[in-house]
């Protein structure tokens, strides 16, 4: 009996981890950063896994250029929250990606070749952008937000009913 338990354990820790998405498992992937990359560190010709928020798509005739804020990745390969930033990549992607789908803020992960610099404009300041030639690309599913309210079940905090009235001479806002 008890080894039955220790199987049904085991079977249920391995069904809570989350494992790298099929497209984005590729072989020989050099561990580089974007800064990295920004600060000419990187050798150029290197398999890379990038990811972050969408910023910009813009589709020419042949392929789509994404610009991504990086963020650093998770076990999962999906981007984590973070409030900095290594900097912005493009993604050069084969063929037509629809703008809607791949909206500005959903959250993507490029696997490619680190190929080489593009000089562009955000706003008006000149950025020299990294950029990778992908061959496998997950965009995140979006996430529900759960919105709680929090309050405390504190007889103190809060005017409950209690049988001698509504709390009469228990604090601030509290009574008739």
């Amino acid at each position: 009996m008890k080894a039955l338990w220790i199987v049904t354990g085991m079977f249920l820790l391995a069904g809570c981890a989350t494992p790298l998405p099929r497209s984005l498992r590729a072989p020989h992937i050099t561990p580089v950063s974007v800064a990295a990359a920004r600060a000419h560190i990187a050798p150029m010709g290197v398999r890379v896994r990038w990811g972050g928020v969408i910023s910009k798509v813009t589709n020419d005739p042949h392929a789509t250029w994404v610009q991504v804020i990086s963020r650093p990745l998770r076990h999962d390969g999906r981007p984590r929250r973070a409030r900095f930033s290594d900097g912005r990549f493009l993604a050069r992607v084969p063929g037509f990606l629809d703008p809607d789908i791949y909206a500005v803020g959903r959250k993507i992960t490029v696997v490619g070749v680190f190929s080489g610099y593009k000089k562009s404009l955000i706003g008006s300041y000149r950025y020299n952008f990294p950029m990778v030639r992908t061959f496998a690309v997950h965009l995140w599913r979006i996430r529900p937000h759960y919105y709680t309210q929090y309050y405390y079940a504190d007889p103190w905090y809060y005017p409950y009913p209690w049988p001698w009235g509504w709390g009469v001479g228990l604090g601030p806002g509290f009574g008739p």
